[in-house]
């Protein structure tokens, strides 16, 4: 239960303010958090009760223990490609509160590069949204997204304050069902500093990637950015390793 500021019932203040410190960027990725046992003398209350509380913000992925060490800020949130899951669905996973709104929406002839990511033509018209998201109010990734012909009406439709573009287009029958992501590291720019607050030239994560219905047809192409120690992503790999051929 949570009440109107959107902590949790019964949670220390100390632990609620803590919380903040982290979604604001004060307590940086890596810090070290005060011991249980000051954080229980700040606020006059019990170590069990701020250790349930600590528990409760590792399992949002916002700390982590480390043996004999004490609590740390998590370095980044982390995302597998294990299965499709929108940025709105990663966020609800780990109990977080994630919003968004749509900067810009524009149809236009796309790029060759576009139209082949796409299936299209050139001469096709493709809708392309600028879109800013959040966690916890704090923006934290802009969406560059190039939509399909065939959905373009409905995107169109969708509200600035849209909060999942996935979920309306299941709801419309159009099921994303897998997709491609090519990841590297980028430099922001002048329009990402301007809508994220962040430097002009600072390190950010970068996501390519495109999207596709169960029919097979393309939906979206576009890239992500993220603010550092906003997300990691990780892979796993099975199967019997190679050997080398020995000389």
């Amino acid at each position: 239960m949570t009440d109107a500021g959107g902590r949790d019932a019964g949670e220390p203040d100390a632990v609620a303010a803590l919380r903040a410190r982290i979604l604001s960027g004060d307590l940086p990725a890596g810090a070290r958090l005060p011991s249980e046992l000051a954080l229980a003398a700040s606020q006059g209350t019990s170590r069990g009760a701020v250790r349930g509380a600590l528990a409760a913000l590792a399992r949002q992925g916002l700390i982590e223990s480390r043996r004999g060490a004490g609590w740390f800020v998590q370095s980044a949130q982390t995302q597998g490609f294990d299965r499709m899951r929108s940025f709105t669905q990663w966020a609800q996973g780990r109990g977080r509160a994630s919003g968004g709104r749509i900067m810009s929406r524009e149809r236009r002839r796309p790029t060759a590069r576009e139209a082949r990511r796409l299936g299209i033509g050139t001469g096709d018209e493709v809708l392309v949204m600028v879109r800013v998201r959040t966690l916890e109010g704090r923006a934290v990734m802009i969406e560059r997204s190039v939509w399909a012909p065939w959905v373009v009406a409905l995107v169109e439709r969708m509200p600035d304050d849209v909060h999942s573009t996935t979920r309306l287009l299941g709801d419309a029958g159009i099921v994303i069902t897998h997709g491609t992501h090519r990841i590297e590291a980028v430099a922001a720019s002048s329009d990402d500093a301007r809508l994220l607050g962040v430097r002009r030239s600072s390190p950010m994560l970068q996501v390519r990637r495109e999207t596709y219905a169960a029919n097979g047809r393309p939906v979206e192409s576009g890239e992500d950015r993220y603010v550092p120690h906003t997300i990691s992503f990780e892979a796993q790999a099975a199967g019997a390793a190679e050997l080398p051929d020995l000389p």
